[in-house]
């Protein structure tokens, strides 16, 4: 049995709350980088005996649009499936339920989900440093009660009753746009790791504001720290979901 730990994760978050997860269960694991424009998605095929993770940050209360497509690309034959959607301790609305869909459709059967904290991509101060000790915890009890499902044959067949509304909420646009200032040296390491392709070779100052997804790679991949996003246009936008953030949102698990 293999595992295969599907991540859309920009920043890095997601990837940490997968890894957390994945570890627990002692197995050989295949890492497949949905941020990755490169990959050709369509040929990925997981078997029956394998188990797959599927983890995506939450963008408004939804699946980014990029990571919705390339997880619809991969071909599962009822490969046995977790779910899980990060947020940065805001709400993560209709990621779950979304995600449940897309995993259906491109042929995996869901058999848990988890919903995760991690630090904010934009707003670092809310949910800053998580996943914490205490969230590692949480998260490994988590995994043991999954592989516990999973090696019960009878139990797989339990469908988990997965939080969410259809037809989902609607989604938000892009917003912020990093862009380049003057410390940026044209390296081009931004437009090679932008998952959307949204920043050309050519000019690298900014990014194509209709590609762009604002999942902030481009400005935590920067080796000079040179891409930045509208500092007061974030200070709104955090003032705007203050209230929301002020209380730690526990870990979830729906098995």
């Amino acid at each position: 049995m293999n595992i295969s730990q599907i991540t859309f994760s920009p920043t890095g978050g997601t990837d940490k709350v997968a890894e957390i997860i994945t570890k627990v269960w002692g197995m050989p694991v295949n890492k497949i980088d949905l941020s990755n424009a490169e990959t050709d998605y369509p040929s990925l095929d997981l078997d029956k005996t394998d188990i797959a993770v599927i983890a995506v940050p939450s963008y408004g209360g939804r699946v980014p649009d990029l990571a919705a497509q390339r997880i619809s690309n991969i071909h599962g034959k009822q490969t046995p499936c977790v779910i899980v959607c990060v947020y940065g301790n805001r709400a993560y609305e209709d990621t779950l339920i979304e995600l449940n869909d897309i995993a259906q459709k491109s042929g995996f059967k869901v058999i848990a989900a988890i919903s995760a904290i991690a630090e904010h991509s934009i707003m670092h101060q809310y949910a800053a440093g998580r996943p914490d000790t205490k969230d590692e915890s949480e998260l490994t009890g988590f995994a043991k009660k999954i592989l516990d499902k999973i090696n019960d044959n009878s139990g797989r067949s339990v469908t988990p009753q997965i939080p969410g509304n259809r037809p989902y909420k609607k989604s938000g646009g892009a917003g912020l746009v990093p862009k380049a200032n003057t410390c940026c040296t044209g390296c081009g390491l931004c437009a090679k790791q932008c998952p959307a392709k949204a920043i050309s070779t050519e000019n690298l100052k900014t990014a194509d504001s209709k590609k762009c997804i604002s999942c902030m790679r481009c400005v935590v991949k920067c080796p000079q720290s040179a891409r930045k996003v509208n500092g007061a246009l974030v200070s709104a936008a955090a003032l705007a979901i203050k209230k929301a953030c002020s209380t730690r949102k526990d870990n979830e698990l729906y098995i």
